[in-house]
């Protein structure tokens, strides 16, 4: 098998994932998921298109992610690795739109307006 390149977006983040066939390791940055995301919760993010899949440790997955925060990056990250287990078998698409992990969030910041401190917050009024 020859490395699938796969992209995944969230808020401004944007994580470039390539996998291949090998021994389990995710690497983020150069570095080990687990230094990169040290909780418990961000890393069973970054597994859980494994688990769905059941195939935890059959994968290398090299992914550079650059945007955002810790939490826009893992969703990112997340979408990736599912488009990239998706072009290894198709079937597994079913699962992972079923949890969820097929779709792409639209959400983004709204821009900040003119004459306004924020994007929908509004100067305070004086009537006198």
């Amino acid at each position: 098998m020859e490395v699938i390149n796969t992209l995944g977006r969230r808020k401004t983040s944007v994580a470039r994932v390539y996998m291949k066939n090998g021994t389990g390791s995710v690497t983020v940055n150069g570095r080990d998921f687990k230094e990169y995301f040290p909780t418990m919760p961000l890393q069973y993010r970054v597994r859980q298109p494994f688990m769905i899949t059941e195939t935890e440790g059959k994968y290398d997955v090299n992914v550079n992610v650059h945007g955002g925060g810790i939490t826009g990056q893992i969703e990112a990250i997340r979408l990736g690795v599912s488009r990239a287990l998706v072009e290894v078998d198709a079937e597994w698409k079913a699962k992972l739109r079923a949890e969820g992990l097929m779709t792409r969030d639209p959400r983004m910041v709204e821009r900040k307006k003119y004459g306004q401190p924020k994007a929908r917050k509004k100067f305070q009024f004086s009537k006198r």
